[in-house]
């Protein structure tokens, strides 16, 4: 039997859920010190999955991983649901039996990223804080509801609800904000060209994130992103941090401390939970955690591409 060349370990898990083959799949490749740039996109593309994860050596021993972090298409700085799933992914393969509690410090392009996780009697659980407060970006304008309404297959006046219009925010990446009149509007929405490109062109985004008030939730969304290579995301942690601004905004940040629990994913049939704690500082979001759960799915090897 020939021998395999040197492969990597990898496994995957579904992040920001308690049930497998829900939330959103996560691709992790450890031992990535020796890959280049090109051959962690070119296995992020095998993968094809929202994002794969790659860990390595820490820069300071103190902290417990390096990482990066890639789209099929392009890497980014920094993501939710990769961070909640490789700080769980590297905190439970050691972990004794029973409850326990740590903290993984993760070094991403976009700065360090502590992850507290825990472990009761029903899920194992992570919460970071977001490395960047949101903003308004210094480039891009927000579209009229009537073309947002046409990129989406929607109607003008099915844009908005209550206090909560459209909004530009930026937090590493940055997102087009779209409240939808109801859960329907929600259902039905579909990115529509040649109207969407107008819309990302215009915003200067590729992702919109659109919400409206759940039932069993304070909000259902949906996320949208298909210029990078993601036609629907199914959980969408960096955009639920970001989307403490989008709520302020909007005058729903009436207390210091306010949490939302936020569903995405349930179109598509995986369905995701992800818990959103703003602590506000002088009426504005001064602290911001995103907390969820993720399962493991598989393991295995992978070969590396050709240098």
């Amino acid at each position: 039997m020939a021998c395999l060349p040197d492969t990597l370990s990898f496994a995957t898990c579904d992040v920001f859920t308690t049930r497998r083959f829900a939330g959103n799949p996560l691709a992790i490749v450890e031992g990535a010190d020796d890959l280049s740039t090109e051959q962690m996109q070119i296995i992020a593309r095998e993968f094809n999955l929202s994002e794969t994860i790659f860990v390595m050596a820490p820069d300071d021993p103190a902290h417990t991983a390096k990482v990066r972090i890639f789209f099929p298409t392009a890497e980014i700085p920094f993501a939710g649901h990769p961070t909640i799933g490789c700080a769980l992914h590297l905190a439970l393969k050691d972990a004794p039996e029973g409850a326990f509690e740590t903290r993984i410090v993760l070094e991403e392009v976009a700065g360090l990223v502590p992850v507290d996780v825990w472990r009761d009697d029903r899920a194992a659980w992570a919460e970071f804080q977001a490395p960047v407060l949101p903003f308004a970006p210094d480039k891009g304008e927000i579209p009229e509801d009537a073309l947002i309404g046409e990129a989406l297959g929607l109607a003008p006046q099915q844009i908005g609800f209550g206090s909560h219009r459209p909004g530009l925010w930026q937090g590493g990446p940055t997102f087009l904000y779209v409240p939808v009149s109801d859960k329907d509007a929600l259902a039905a929405a579909r990115p529509q060209e040649p109207a969407w490109s107008a819309i990302t062109d215009l915003a200067g985004v590729d992702s919109a994130y659109l919400y409206t008030p759940g039932t069993a939730c304070d909000f259902r969304a949906r996320v949208f992103a298909p210029t990078a290579g993601i036609p629907e995301d199914p959980a969408t942690g960096s955009a639920s941090a970001i989307f403490a601004a989008q709520l302020k905004a909007s005058g729903a940040l009436e207390a210091d401390t306010a949490q939302f629990t936020l569903h995405q994913g349930v179109e598509m049939g995986r369905a995701s939970e992800i818990v959103l704690t703003v602590h506000s500082e002088n009426g504005a979001p001064g602290r911001i955690l995103v907390r969820g759960s993720a399962v493991p799915v598989s393991t295995g090897r992978i070969v590396p591409p050709d240098a």
